[in-house]
């Protein structure tokens, strides 16, 4: 649809103005988000007036505001009088950003930023999305995790405890007029290898649901940050007062599972359609709420089946400059919680689809604790037991100290290593050392966030391997320079998979995310990995192109929910008829919004 000037639209005729516009988003806020016929907003009418409207986010444009708008919206006089572009406006946010001196305080400016104005903070973003991911993802967001309640400013997003669970309905029923398309919800457990943070988990939420803006286009007010506070473990905080968060022990067993249903609930009554990605729960509670709610919320775990597509798509781009199958290879998942089990499954459904058995592809995947390879043995976790070897069908393991990282290396022909323990350093030279008596091109992923906690630094890992290690890592690393080369680390982010994911899953109108939908993304992430770069032994396209990335994630999500019969928006016998690809991948391309400023219709 064609840009519309905000004075003309006033005197568009009522009947005229219904057959320019598909759609109408009434608000109680005061606004009103205009939707084109692929659902991307192309305007927004405006009850505010004055300085209202500069203290709505999504209708605040700052100092760029033309003349038009000063006078129709009531802000002459309210804003220095000198006009400037959303283009001087971002390269403003850079001197400010390069002019803070710590990760936090520059985290605070562009939430800050976001809260005041988001289409420049997006457009902000946007501008330099490897720097400023840095900023409000990985790694700076563990920060901003463990110092909410003292940089909190304004409320963002939605905080469910014990006190108000029983009013969901209402509460969710505030952002209805949003038109929410996607949220993100935690129960603040296992952030991002720095475990228990209360209420601070909101941040991990915020942080996603801006890649999800950058990446697939889901403007913001169609997303929604939730934290579940159930309480904290983490004795630090209950004894803080500053602490903003519920100020109890956790919720456990039947207690913790009626309040998340209680929230699935009144999340599926009023939002139908919208996606729920879980966020940062802790292993097997990761497991059964995913499992429990498969059927009755459009929903997946980023932990679990984010991080196993991602991994699968980097162990998929090691196979092209491996030239050898994934049948071929044997992996070792050292550290078993929800993305380490996550990970296995993953490459277990692609080696099923390569045409493997359930049992040949699980003889193939080794996991680890901290107790050392996880055999059935032992006690452990339901979550645990897919991937538990027998010990009496492996002869080499006679006694609890087989089962360390080298020996299970060593015996079982490892070939392609991967980290998810949180332990620091854990990649010794012993351990590389060991996989490359396996392989001559070894993978390695020390995929441990934040950068303190990966397994290996890739420095280290070209010079034990001579640079023949095909590496990966979960934080983002520098380049290498080794024997002449300089090596760029591909950065195995989930950022590749959710975004594109989640479009593809509202494009497609799709009524449930199943695993296929994983295995589609990750190779259609490593699809975009590029031939220079494989033949220099990078895994991962650069983050730059991360929008291109999302973009055919999406497709390739779309066409199997059109494949599967999932989608809910077209018969599934005329769904495969190459037209209709060729539409959903239109809609696609085009319900995707950008970061400009939007007209404001008064």
């Amino acid at each position: 649809m064609k840009e519309i000037d905000m004075m003309d639209i006033n005197n568009i005729e009522p009947d005229k103005l219904k057959n320019t516009c598909k759609e109408l988003i009434m608000s109680d806020n005061g606004y009103t988000f205009i939707f084109d016929e692929y659902g991307n907003t192309s305007a927004i009418q405006v009850n505010l007036h004055g300085n209202a409207i500069q203290d709505n986010s999504y209708t605040n444009k700052g100092s760029a505001f033309d003349e038009k708008e000063r006078v129709c919206l009531g802000l002459s006089g309210s804003i220095p009088p000198s006009i400037k572009t959303l283009e001087l406006q971002v390269k403003n946010g850079h001197d400010i950003v390069d002019k803070k001196t710590s990760d936090i305080e520059k985290f605070i400016y562009v939430r800050s930023l976001f809260d005041k104005n988001a289409t420049l903070a997006h457009a902000l973003i946007a501008s330099d999305i490897r720097k400023f991911m840095a900023i409000v993802y990985t790694p700076t967001v563990g920060l901003a995790c463990q110092h909410f309640s003292a940089i909190f400013r304004q409320g963002s997003g939605l905080h469910f405890y014990p006190g108000n669970i029983n009013q969901a309905e209402e509460i969710l029923s505030r952002f209805k007029d949003n038109d929410i398309r996607v949220a993100v919800v935690t129960d603040n457990q296992g952030i991002l290898g720095i475990g228990d943070q209360g209420a601070g988990g909101l941040a991990i939420c915020i942080g996603k649901l801006m890649l999800y803006t950058q990446g697939a286009g889901i403007a913001p007010w169609h997303c929604l940050p939730i934290s579940l506070d159930v309480g904290t473990d983490n004795q630090n905080l209950l004894n803080d007062e500053k602490y903003l968060g519920w100020h109890h022990k956790r919720l456990v067993g039947d207690e913790y599972m009626v309040f998340v249903t209680k929230f699935v609930k009144a999340f599926k009554k009023v939002f139908p359609n919208a996606l729920c990605q879980w966020e940062d729960f802790s292993k097997q509670n990761a497991f059964t709420v995913r499992d429990k709610h498969l059927d009755e919320l459009i929903s997946f775990n980023d932990d679990i089946q984010g991080t196993g597509a991602v991994t699968l798509a980097g162990i998929i781009s090691a196979m092209k400059v491996k030239d050898e199958s994934l049948k071929d290879q044997v992996y070792l998942i050292h550290g078993a919680g929800a993305g380490g089990v996550g990970i296995g499954e993953q490459i277990e459904a692609a080696l099923i689809q390569e045409g493997m058995s359930e049992k040949d592809a699980r003889a193939r995947i080794f996991t680890l604790d901290s107790r050392g390879i996880v055999t059935t043995a032992r006690e452990i976790e339901p979550y645990k037991v897919k991937f538990a070897k027998d010990p009496g069908a492996l002869a080499w393991l006679k006694t609890p100290e087989d089962g360390s990282l080298v020996n299970v290396i060593t015996h079982a022909k490892v070939t392609i290593l991967i980290g998810t323990s949180g332990q620091s350093g854990c990649f010794t030279k012993e351990v590389v050392d060991a996989v490359m008596k396996n392989t001559d091109r070894p993978v390695i992923f020390p995929l441990s966030n934040p950068t303190a906690n990966a397994e290996a630094i890739p420095k280290d890992i070209y010079e034990w391997t001579d640079g023949r290690a095909l590496v990966a890592t979960g934080s983002p690393f520098a380049p290498v320079s080794h024997g002449g080369k300089e090596y760029r680390i591909g950065q195995c982010n989930n950022v590749f998979i959710f975004p594109g994911v989640g479009l593809g899953v509202i494009a497609s109108g799709s009524r449930k995310v199943p695993p296929s939908f994983f295995t589609a993304a990750a190779y259609a992430a490593a699809g975009h990995v590029s031939d220079a770069d494989l033949k220099n032994g990078t895994l991962f396209p650069p983050v730059e192109d991360l929008q291109c990335v999302s973009l055919s994630v999406a497709k390739a999500v779309g066409r199997v929910a059109i494949q599967e019969g999932l989608s809910r928006k077209c018969s599934f016998s005329e769904f495969d008829h190459k037209n209709d690809r060729e539409r959903l991948a239109e809609a696609i391309e085009k319900m995707c919004w950008r970061p400009v400023y939007l007209p404001l219709i008064k």
